[in-house]
């Protein structure tokens, strides 16, 4: 039995602030994910590109931001969801383990929020390991319409007794889903203090990160100042025996 390292970060586009004050912190991202140490990287909001951002930063990279932040040895995964007027951003993986296949879904509710599922399989070890990862909607119903629609998905596109990973931004105040997704059969661990929303003064678990096929066996939430200046969300993660 192997132990599974698994994070998932909202990154925040890599810009915190606002107006004429915001600052670049994809930068800093990339040492901090690089730093988190986790076999596989969920990340959500995630730029491509983004023409006037590009503009404003001397130092926006010139690669998009998964393949920007992706440390040496990995493999990046990117997905869009969500295409304004200026450029386009999505979720991304990041794996430490040999990437077999990748797939996405439009999780859309309504015209206001562009969302999607990026399903990545993996090969860990002598092991293929679905990770799916999300960003669900602002709205309550949303989110359990989104919850409804992954359980079809892994239903239809992944092997019943095959390893599945589902991580990233709920947006779920007060673990509201967590029964919806124990009844597909995936769990988390349950920590009290797992408080990842707002960074700087964290009051509630929006992050998660879910497991089918494998034990929870503990989150990590790291903190301090350096994490709360670069997203409004903290890393969570978790580890799992496999």
């Amino acid at each position: 039995m192997s132990l599974l390292r698994i994070a998932t970060y909202n990154i925040h586009k890599g810009v915190q602030g606002l107006g004429p004050v915001r600052r670049l912190e994809i930068h800093n991202l990339g040492h901090a994910v690089e730093g988190l140490d986790a076999d596989i990287v969920c990340l959500q909001e995630v730029r491509k590109l983004h023409r006037t951002e590009e503009m404003y930063f001397k130092r926006w990279p010139e690669l998009p931001q998964a393949e920007f932040l992706c440390p040496e040895g990995y493999q990046a995964v990117y997905q869009t969801n969500a295409r304004t007027k200026h450029g386009e951003h999505g979720n991304a993986l990041l794996s430490r383990w040999p990437v077999v296949s990748h797939g996405h879904e439009d999780m859309s509710d309504h015209r206001f929020e562009q969302r999607g599922l990026l399903h990545v399989q993996v090969k860990v070890g002598r092991r293929q390991v679905h990770v799916i990862v999300l960003h669900l909607g602002l709205i309550a119903a949303s989110r359990v319409r989104q919850v409804e629609q992954l359980g079809r998905y892994i239903e239809r596109e992944i092997p019943r007794t095959a390893p599945v990973v589902v991580a990233g931004d709920f947006n779920d105040w007060g673990g509201k889903l967590r029964p919806t997704m124990n009844g597909l059969g995936l769990k988390d661990f349950v920590a009290e203090r797992a408080l990842t929303y707002p960074s700087r003064l964290p009051l509630t678990q929006l992050d998660y990160v879910y497991a089918r096929g494998m034990k929870p066996n503990g989150v990590e939430i790291p903190r301090g100042r350096i994490w709360w200046r670069m997203s409004d969300h903290l890393p969570l993660i978790a580890e799992f025996k496999l």
